[in-house]
């Protein structure tokens, strides 16, 4: 069987808000099967939950934030997209701030204390929201589309008009029967132009910004001493935010997810618009795995 997966024990850490700039801890801890990603927002006189789920999606400059109760929950993507990566199906999360840690602007710490907490199997099967019939949406020249398939696979294209981005890979292709999340994605960082910061502070965003936890151009080339850490590492970066934003669905898919321009909005009312349709859609579980398709096994080998 395909089984469900929390930690086998909790984990903490400490970190900057990437918007917020305040200081920021988090808990990870093992949740019950069927439980899902739950995060809770422990500094409020009382603690508010927040599911993971699509249509608690709020706001989404420069960023996707689940909202409820009054209470916000920012800066999610990076965490949610270690979880897919790594077939997490049930945890809660206890944030002392209404934003989680940027840590390094890539999912790669998340990861480690993910595997430092331990992967757990349960005695429950996993429960894949397989797509049946392809959904697209579209934002002027902006795109985003889901198609059936037998595994999960992710194209993404992006189009900066500056010559750092340009002078590197800007479509990028995985398709996790064949490549390594941990390995291929988990470490592109988020990025941003110092022409573009003054504006963003303006709107109270990119507060906690800096050298240590994005890729920083200025109207020429990066910044960083250190460079880039992929050749397409702006393309990967935007489709390890696409996982993250996909995975708020609460649920693995199997699916072929293709993009152009995509951002966090485009990306919720994609799976919004795939919801709204009964016949686009299903839940599938394997009670053996060689019953799976022959990608979606390699997808979630035997815990560690």
């Amino acid at each position: 069987m395909l089984k469900q997966r929390t930690l086998k024990t909790l984990i903490r850490a400490t970190g900057v808000g990437l918007h917020s700039g305040v200081k920021v801890t988090i808990v990870l801890r093992p949740a019950a099967p069927g439980t899902g990603i739950v995060f809770r927002r422990v500094d409020l006189a009382e603690p508010v939950e927040l599911k993971a789920d699509p249509l608690m999606v709020g706001d989404t400059r420069m960023a996707s934030c689940l909202e409820a109760g009054g209470a916000k929950i920012g800066t999610i993507e990076h965490l949610m997209s270690a979880l897919a990566g790594l077939g997490i199906d049930n945890l809660y999360i206890d944030v002392d701030a209404a934003e989680l840690p940027i840590m390094d602007g890539s999912a790669a710490p998340f990861v480690f204390l993910l595997k430092s907490a331990g992967i757990e199997e349960q005695p429950a099967a996993k429960r894949f929201l397989r797509v049946k019939k392809p959904v697209e949406v579209r934002d002027g020249d902006k795109w985003a589309r889901l198609e059936p398939y037998d595994g999960f696979r992710l194209s993404f294209s992006i189009d900066f008009k500056h010559p750092a981005v340009a002078r590197t890979g800007t479509q990028v292709s995985i398709d996790f029967a064949d490549n390594s999340y941990v390995r291929e994605v988990a470490r592109a960082r988020t990025f941003g132009f110092t022409q573009d910061v003054e504006f963003m502070r303006d709107q109270g965003l990119a507060l906690g910004g800096s050298l240590e936890n994005a890729i920083v151009m200025d109207e020429y080339r990066v910044l960083n001493a250190d460079g880039l850490r992929f050749a397409d590492e702006f393309a990967k970066h935007k489709l390890l935010d696409a996982i993250g934003d996909l995975y708020i669905v609460g649920h693995p898919l199997l699916a072929a997810f293709s993009a152009h321009k995509s951002g966090h909005a485009l990306n919720n009312q994609l799976l919004r618009a795939l919801l709204a349709d009964a016949s686009a859609w299903e839940f599938v579980s394997y009670e053996r795995a060689e019953e799976a398709p022959s990608g979606v096994a390699h997808l979630y080998p035997q815990a560690a």
